[in-house]
């Protein structure tokens, strides 16, 4: 399906990244991000990373707003009675950190932000599960800005909400990250097994789990689903990537790219945010012809992450699932995060040894990728170094051009 209203395909989509804590935060502004989300200690889809305390939502959106990035907080958990009695509470509180939107599952939430907080930008989250123009255009009407889309749809169903709503409703979609085997992440499966509510930011993941088959008469009995000793991950979904496929998205309405990923770490953030910005940076330089340069597509496979696919977008995903392991593939350890270029050399702090000899790889902040061999290391002191084997330990490598502060050294994995 093509697109009817040509202005959408001269606009540029906002690359809104996670943060699952402050560093995470620092990561995604510093590498690109428009726009990023994050959660407080209270009524977020991710209780692990519910790490913002009222004073660091504060200082994170300071620098944000500093940077010219966005800030929108979950309040997206699906509240009991007691809870939603708290809840003109925390927006109050809310109110004075200057975040740009909440982003709401709730109807109930929805209309207690619109009481309380009038002026503030209400997203509804993917929870909601929203799959048809008519949804998307009542919730409008509701008082929502913008709609996280289900991560259920294809480009053609986007394509068709966006012809049929009204033009100033932001569209925002899931375009990286882990998938849940459930609709837009409404799980059961670890509430029933666990104890621990996936709807209250508790997810256990037992759909990542092995699983074997056990016979009710033969209790301790197990037998494999599949031809594997571990058993098999029968409900074990691959992660979604569609770096290669922005023009697409764009073409179809989408106005936010959304990385799924607070729970994930710094590192996983400055990459991905910096893939997918500077991808949307070159199909602003050259809509027509926009080509996704290998080195991109490149970056994806250097971070944790399960086997990629396209998800729904192109219709029902011949094979979204992965049975062979449910852990990650990690193919890159981070070496140094470098603090400052001084003196002909990059100031660095360690994060993992390497040595004279070695070969890494260079990320900048909103650029590309370079290659180098480590030839010398110093010392703060100017001591000569073999290498850098301790945790935390400054020191510097000679480096002929600037590099900016916060740019990542990273060296893959021999084994």
């Amino acid at each position: 399906m093509m697109m009817k209203n040509q202005p959408f395909l001269k606009q540029v989509p906002e690359v809104l990244a996670p943060a699952g804590d402050y560093e995470c935060l620092q990561a995604a502004v510093r590498f690109g991000a428009d726009a990023v989300y994050l959660g407080a200690t209270r009524f977020g889809m991710r209780a692990s990373s519910a790490t913002f305390t009222e004073e660091l939502l504060r200082g994170g959106v300071e620098l944000a707003h500093q940077n010219g990035a966005r800030v929108y907080l979950t309040c997206n958990t699906i509240p009991t009675n007691e809870e939603i009695d708290a809840f003109p509470e925390f927006l109050r509180e809310v109110g004075k950190t200057g975040v740009d939107a909440l982003i709401v599952t709730d109807f109930g939430v929805l209309s207690l932000v619109k009481k309380h907080l009038p002026e503030m930008e209400v997203h509804v989250s993917t929870q909601a599960g929203v799959v048809n123009y008519l949804t998307a255009s009542e919730l409008y009407r509701m008082g929502a800005k913008r709609v996280v889309l289900a991560r259920e749809l294809s480009l053609d169903d986007i394509a068709r909400i966006r012809e049929n709503t009204p033009p100033e409703l932001e569209i925002e979609t899931f375009v990286h990250g882990a998938m849940c085997v459930s609709f837009s992440g409404r799980c059961l499966l670890s509430s029933y097994l666990t104890g621990r509510d996936a709807n209250r930011g508790e997810c256990a993941q037992p759909c990542r789990w092995g699983y074997h088959l056990v016979e009710e008469k033969r209790p301790g009995m197990y037998f494999p689903v599949e031809e594997r000793e571990e058993g098999t991950y029968i409900l074990n979904a691959k992660d979604l990537c569609m770096i290669e496929h922005i023009d697409k998205l764009i073409r179809a309405g989408v106005t936010s790219l959304k990385i799924e990923g607070r729970a994930k770490s710094s590192y996983y953030v400055s990459v991905v945010t910096n893939a997918y910005r500077n991808a949307v940076d070159l199909y602003r330089e050259d809509p027509e012809h926009f080509t996704l340069p290998q080195w991109i597509a490149d970056e994806m496979k250097k971070v944790s992450h399960r086997q990629y696919s396209t998800g729904f977008y192109f219709g029902r995903p011949e094979s979204g699932q992965y049975y062979e392991t449910g852990g990650y593939v990690r193919g890159y350890d981070v070496a140094a995060l470098v603090d400052d270029y001084a003196g002909g050399f990059l100031c660095c702090t360690q994060k993992n040894k390497f040595s004279v000899g070695d070969e890494l790889e260079l990320l900048e902040p909103k650029a590309g990728m370079q290659t180098f061999t480590v030839n010398e290391l110093y010392a703060e002191d100017g001591t000569v170094l073999e290498s850098v084997p301790h945790p935390q330990m400054k020191f510097k490598i000679p480096f002929k051009v600037p590099v900016k502060p916060g740019s990542i050294l990273r060296k893959a994995r021999t084994e």
